[in-house]
This record gives structure tokens, sequence and C-alpha cells, in this order.
């Protein structure tokens, strides 16, 4: 079935929407002929061949063997997107670790890295400078491998609203200008970068990489020190209107537990984000950002044996993240729920008093499915990444601008 290009447009403009509608089709359908690209989009083959030859130009597909069009014809040349031409750059700050990962335009990881450090008190200068030269040594292999790395997005944890200011309690950063993080990776990169909650990415991540794409509608929660939830309505993030939509850790779920970085007391990351967890089974994570691979291994440790304390713990936690959801699901009535981050690694025993409490709380007799992510903590990497991607695939001109 031809694809709707809509009404028409100035020339420029409609040269670009038809090389994205192009682009799109060769990824859904490779290899497909230049006859079959002309049925599927509606295009002329004259019109497909002339688009074939800019996207080949810039990089982005290339032709493959022979394809049989159906039963009968003569085979044509197969068109293919070329995964060894353009990319996109996803960097990750975290309290502990800074990291980087390269995916090519067929989507897969030509890179990744991770950098162990003690960020909490530094400053956004000297952040950005250390993830400048995390951001040069992934676009150096991308070279070496002959991908053009097209754009950056980089994740960061906190509130990032519409006029473009970071708060950070876990960094103690309130209303720092983005400007400050990415006019120096700019600087340094020459590149297109964007700065985005890693919530968000998180759960594009999903949608893409993960388990989101058959679900609909769906929030990731993020599991680490603070506990994000991304909104997924209609394949695009919800932002809400500040742009501070899904801080779920700071839902209150104790009127009278301890006053949490935001100011506000018993928010839900106090008894269910990561360091309160190991907190309370006597792994006191002081030296966090140097081993929260291995204490949270410790904290399983203890769970697969059957500590009670520990189980307890994580069910006290299982039990907290459902009635925060709850306030979610009954305003947004999300057709499922993925579990990621330090949550998919304790799913066997957090996700049972999790389910329990949705339930409790339900209005109705449905709640929403709960899937545990299969990406884990790599979800925030690839949804950077893949935005640029995305980027691409929507706007391919960019790369001959």
């Amino acid at each position: 079935m031809p694809i709707d290009i809509g009404a028409p447009m100035r020339h420029a403009t409609m040269r670009e929407r038809n090389l994205a509608v192009l682009l799109g089709v060769i990824a859904e359908h490779q290899p497909a002929t230049r006859a079959q690209l002309a049925a599927l989009t509606g295009f002329t083959k004259t019109t497909v061949s002339n688009l074939i030859a800019v996207l080949a130009e810039a990089g982005l597909v290339h032709n493959g063997g022979m394809v049989h069009d159906g039963d009968r014809g003569r085979p044509g040349t197969g068109v293919l997107v070329d995964g060894a031409g353009a990319a996109g750059l996803g960097l990750e700050v975290t309290v502990d670790y800074l990291a980087a990962c390269v995916l090519d335009l067929s989507r897969r990881v030509r890179y990744r890295h991770l950098v162990t450090a003690d960020n909490r008190n530094r400053r956004p200068e000297e952040i950005a400078a250390a993830l400048s030269l995390l951001a040069g040594k992934a676009i150096g292999s991308a070279q070496e491998q002959g991908l053009t790395v097209a754009g950056a997005v980089v994740a960061v944890p906190g509130l990032l609203d519409r006029s473009g200011m970071l708060r950070a309690p876990s960094f103690r950063w309130r209303d720092v200008p983005a400007a400050t993080l990415l006019d120096r990776v700019l600087r340094e990169l020459r590149l297109p970068t964007k700065l985005e909650n890693e919530a968000n990415l998180a759960a594009l991540g999903e949608l893409w990489f993960g388990a989101g794409r058959p679900l609909g509608d769906f929030l990731h929660v993020s599991g680490e020190i603070g506990i994000g939830a991304g909104i997924i309505l209609n394949g695009r993030i919800f932002r809400g209107f500040h742009g501070f939509a899904g801080e779920l850790g700071h839902i209150q779920v104790d009127p009278d537990g301890p006053q949490c970085a935001c100011g506000a007391r018993g928010c839900l990351e106090l008894v269910a984000g990561r360091e309160a967890m190991l907190r309370a089974v006597g792994l006191e994570p002081l030296t966090a950002w140097s081993g929260l691979d291995e204490q949270i291994s410790a904290l399983i440790e203890l769970l697969e044996a059957g500590d009670r304390g520990a189980m307890e713990v994580v069910r006290r936690a299982g039990d907290a993240l459902g009635r925060a959801l709850t306030c979610i699901v009954k305003g947004l009535d999300p057709g499922a729920i993925v579990l990621g981050g330090t949550f998919s690694r304790l799913a066997a025993w957090i996700l049972q008093p999790t389910e329990a409490a949705l339930r409790a709380g339900a209005l109705y007799e449905q709640t929403p499915t709960v899937v545990i992510s299969p990406l884990g903590g790599d979800a925030v990497m690839l949804g950077a990444a893949g935005q640029v991607i995305e980027d691409i695939y929507a706007d391919p001109a960019v790369l001959l601008r």
C-alpha cells in the first residue's frame, strides 16, 4: 500500500520529506528493489532512483544482491540501509559513572565504554570535560570503523525544564543551565548535541530495543540511586507542561519518613532506591561509585540465601514502589509497566510485592502488565544513541546540509 506523503510542499522541503519516507521504507523492507520501493511509497521509479542516489551519497544506503520481484519478471538490485555509514553517539552521566555508546544506522552497538567515577561533588564544567574526553574516544573508535557520527545525546539524571535549566538533587545542582554542559561538549566534539533526562531515554531505549514496542502505552521505571519513570504515550515521550513528568522517586510513600534531597519527606527513593536498599541490609554504599555492581551482587547473594532481613527490605521496597506506581496508573491508565535498571536484577524478589500493591490500590480489576526489562542498565545509553539514529531517519537530509 503506498504511503500517504500528505499535502503539496515547497520543493526543498518535499525532497527532504521524501528522503525520510524512502529511508524508512528501505529499513522496514530491505532488501527491496527500486520497483518494489516505488510501489510501497507511491513515488515514480525515476524519483526513487534519484532519492536513492542522494541517500547513497550521504552514506545511508547501498546496493545489495539481486532480489526477485515475485514469481515473474527479471530480478532487480536490492537496496539496503548502510550500517557502515552514519552513527549516533549516546553519553550517560550518573553519580557513579560516565558512559558512551555508538550505534550504527542498523542499530547495532559498535562501541560501548563505561568509566566509574565519584561525580557527586563535581562541578558541571568538570563533568563536561570528562564527558568530552570519553566522547572523543568513542568518536575515534567509530571513525576507525569507517563510521561518521552524526550527533550526540547526553543523558542526565534530574529535572530538565523546557527553558533548558537542569536540577539534579543527587549532584546538588539547582538551576544549572544546560548550556554549561553542552557548550563544552559541543566545543570539543563539534557535533549537534542534545541533553535529555535519563528516565525518558531509558523508556525510548526500551521502546526501540527492548520489551516496549509491542506494549503500546507503558511506563519504564529506572531503579538506580534515584527512581525515574519514562512515560511512553502513542509511541512518544510524555513530558508534562514543564518537562518534569515521571519523577516517580519523589512521590511520598511515608509522610513521617526521613527528609529527601528534594526537600520533602518520605519519598519513594528513600525506601526503594538502590542506595536505600543497600544501607538497609548493612551494605553501606560509602564508596558506591567504586563497587556498586559488586554490592548489588552481594544483596542478590543474601536474597538467594534466604536472608530474612534482605528479603524484608526488598519486599518493603516493592510494596512502596507498587503504591507509588498506583498513583500514576490511576492518572494515565498505561497498558504496561517495565521494570529496568536495578529493579530488573531484583525481579525475582521485588516483582511479587510490586504487583500485589498495584492490585491492592487499583480502581478496577484490570491492572497494567508488569514486564522485566531485557536491557537492564543499558537502556539509557541505547536510548541516547538511538535518539540520534531516529533523528537521522526522520530527517536524513541533515547529513547533506
